[in-house]
């Protein structure tokens, strides 16, 4: 019998601080996809049955028994699973960022980056801008748009973007550090 997730409802801890901040980051990050809360629950409740359970995806990042962190792991695999997240390299370059970025369920209606000068994406030099200042510009051109492109830490040498409303943008920092993890709005605070 494989251990499932307990609807997000039904979990022991969903009274718990730290279950209702991640609760309200799964909801935050993937509204009407209640399959993320429960997953992210499931791995804070469970974590012995949660790394039975998906052993081979988190083989891949190198942990085979509970973690400190594994409810915000199980989020970053949430969402991503969910099309909703993608983890970029620490010195990817832009193109493939934005490339990564466009095929995201959470893409905004208009090309970020149809809004740019093309010259944009280079540094003062005319060399490519880092990783780090790519995806600050991209964060700034998100938010003209209105929309919130944040980086989800998870102390690795990736980045995990989401996207999300850029109305509620302040929610997601102090939803993070209630939870006991770091996310950034980019373009606004920065990485």
């Amino acid at each position: 019998m494989t251990d499932r997730p307990a609807p997000a409802s039904a979990s022991p801890s969903a009274s718990a601080p730290v279950a209702r901040a991640l609760v309200a980051l799964a909801e935050l990050l993937a509204p009407g996809r209640a399959a993320v809360a429960e997953e992210v629950l499931y791995a804070y409740d469970d974590p012995d049955a949660y790394v039975r359970t998906h052993a081979t995806r988190l083989d891949r990042r190198g942990i085979d028994a509970p973690i400190e962190n594994l409810a915000w792991i199980a989020l970053v695999d949430a969402l991503t699973a969910q099309g909703l997240l993608a983890e970029v390299d620490w010195k990817e370059d832009g193109d493939e960022i934005r490339r990564q970025l466009r095929a995201l369920e959470s893409r905004p209606a208009v090309d970020p980056w149809s809004l740019a000068d093309p010259e944009d994406t280079d540094g003062t030099d005319g060399a490519p801008l880092d990783t780090a200042a790519f995806l600050n510009d991209a964060g700034r051109l998100h938010l003209d748009l209105g929309v919130a492109l944040a980086v989800l830490d998870i102390e690795s040498d990736c980045y995990p973007l989401v996207r999300f409303p850029a109305v509620r943008a302040g929610e997601l920092t102090p939803l993070a550090a209630r939870a006991g993890f770091y996310a950034a709005v980019l373009g606004s605070d920065g990485l």
